[in-house]
């Protein structure tokens, strides 16, 4: 096996600043399939580059070899023990932080739905909690959950609450806590993948942000009451999907932004290169896997 294995691993330090500053000159429905699709793909790639090192050194092992029928030494493995037993001490923390995070991104909602069943009153898709505190967010699952407390109702006005609910349904509706579990998860995989964490909850917010002026009418409304309601909001509950969420003044200048001015044209040097750090990863990953394949059979037929 030779170093193509290794690049999958390293490629995600150059193609994730990439997709950021790519996601920045998107519409928010497409940076955030960008950001998620891209993370997803470059911890794929890593994490089977990291199998593929580990499998290459458990072959050297007796047991092993035994098992697949294989003549030992190798040939043609250029992967070193110490190599393939950090790959294997890495690949074990990887499929720990994935399950915790799985698990993490399962329970976490589902107790916030007890929760506000339990403290709070339903009207259709909509919870209020007798919360003085101003905060809402949205709560994933069968069915979805809009959580509101009394203090957000009062701080708004009946039109910059159709705004709130317009904006936590959208987060619904597209299902943006799949965007933020992919993510997490991706993450998990690769540490350099955090840095498109910032970005992906901008663009979901803007997305929502976007659903909701069109859902109201009235651009300069939507952005009145996502001010407002974000400068009410002291005492944040932390769930993601919020409307107090990400940097606000940026959202709101883009909804006062005129609606159809087009976007910027997306940097052509940045996009090529996070084209070639996606197609490249999968591209060595599938070289170093069919390498791989090779060795075994080679020493199969010795014996």
């Amino acid at each position: 096996m030779n170093l193509s294995v290794w690049v999958p691993l390293l490629l995600p330090l150059l193609a994730a600043p990439s997709a950021r500053r790519l996601a920045d000159a998107l519409p928010p429905r497409a940076a955030a399939w960008l950001l998620a699709g891209s993370a997803a793909a470059l911890a794929v790639c890593s994490t089977a580059a990291l199998a593929l090192l580990a499998g290459a050194g458990a072959l050297r092992l007796p047991p092993v070899a035994a098992l697949g029928h294989l003549v030992l030494p190798v040939v043609g493995d250029q992967v070193t023990v110490p190599a393939a037993c950090l790959a294997a001490v890495v690949l074990t923390a990887v499929a720990v932080a994935l399950v915790r995070t799985g698990r993490r991104h399962v329970v976490q909602p589902a107790r916030a739905r007890r929760a506000a069943a339990a403290a709070g009153t339903a009207v259709g898709d909509l919870t209020v909690l007798p919360d003085a505190g101003p905060d809402a967010y949205a709560l994933p699952g069968r069915p979805g959950r809009i959580v509101v407390t009394s203090g957000m109702l009062r701080a708004l006005d009946p039109a910059e609450r159709e705004v709130l609910l317009a904006h936590e349904r959208a987060h619904l509706s597209g299902r943006h806590h799949l965007f933020l579990t992919t993510l997490a998860l991706a993450c998990a995989c690769h540490p350099a993948l955090r840095v498109l964490r910032g970005p992906l909850s901008y663009a979901l917010e803007r997305w929502a942000d976007e659903a909701a002026a069109v859902a109201v009418g009235d651009r300069r409304l939507a952005a009145r009451a996502i001010g407002r309601a974000a400068l009410a909001t002291v005492r944040p509950s932390g769930a993601v999907l919020s409307v107090a969420a990400g940097p606000v003044p940026r959202r709101v200048a883009a909804l006062l932004a005129p609606a159809a001015r087009p976007a910027p044209p997306a940097p052509r040097a940045i996009a090529a290169v996070l084209a070639a750090c996606l197609t490249l990863s999968a591209g060595c990953a599938l070289e170093a896997a069919h390498e791989l394949h090779g060795t075994i059979e080679v020493a199969q037929a010795e014996r």
